[in-house]
């Protein structure tokens, strides 16, 4: 596989991680960019890992962990396709308000806790891969889910 089969297969999946990362579309851009530059000229170790998606993944999310851009995180915003199968619709101002605190106690989170809680919960993956994603061990991917929906239960509480 070549670099460019690689980024025009995978792109539109890394984007949409990256945005659950980021909370932010165009943050999250950058985020890829970054990150595919680097793939790009790291290609040939990309190739020849065992599975070359898993390996870009630890690299955004590493690329993620380390940024260092002041309160990026507090700008959140976001824009979902309302769902057509539902037939009630709740009031439009009650659903953004909602999505915006969550998106509020996210954001509170500390990073490698929030990028466990989206490989489970978004990318739905298991406790090994995650734990492969953030070079760590699988209790300490246990532990950071844990503290992290600890912590998201008393924000809701709260509220």
């Amino acid at each position: 596989m070549t670099y460019e089969e690689f980024a025009d297969s995978r792109l539109t999946a890394l984007l949409r991680y990256a945005v659950m990362l980021t909370g932010d579309p165009h943050l999250a851009q950058d985020l890829v960019q970054e990150t595919m530059v680097r793939v790009q000229l790291n290609w040939r170790r990309v190739a020849r890992a065992d599975a070359p998606e898993r390996y870009v993944r630890r690299m955004l999310t590493n690329q993620y962990l380390d940024w260092q851009r002041g309160s990026w995180v507090r700008r959140v915003l976001l824009r979902a396709e309302p769902d057509e199968a539902v037939v009630v619709r709740p009031d439009h101002a009650e659903t953004t308000v909602d999505r915006d605190q969550v998106w509020t106690w996210l954001s509170r989170l500390p990073r490698r806790q929030r990028a466990a809680l989206v490989l489970r919960y978004y990318e739905d993956l298991p406790d090994a891969e995650i734990a492969e994603v953030l070079g760590c061990a699988v209790g300490t991917v246990r532990s950071a889910i844990s503290r992290a929906l600890a912590t998201l239960r008393a924000e809701f509480v709260e509220v």
